[in-house]
């Protein structure tokens, strides 16, 4: 079973082609160059569009980032 539709693959198809061209353009405005990049934002312009892709994997969370105070007794 694909994981993404047809019309999905020609859209990440046509924003690889923009990169490769020099012509694609990431929201601020600067040029994209990275490989990655280009196919995320072929990924986000097919979501917008409606086409069949599975939805964006949060960001794992950082080790350490919420920690609780313990409290230990020690016994005299």
């Amino acid at each position: 079973m694909a994981k993404y539709s047809k019309k999905a693959g020609e859209k990440v198809e046509k924003v690889m082609r923009e990169k490769k061209k020099g012509t694609l353009r990431s929201g601020s405005g600067k040029k994209v160059t990275s490989r990655k990049q280009a196919i995320a934002i072929g990924l986000s312009e097919a979501r917008k569009a409606g086409v069949k892709v599975p939805a964006k994997k949060s960001a794992p969370a950082k080790k350490g980032a919420k920690k609780t105070a313990r409290k230990t007794t020690r016994k005299k």
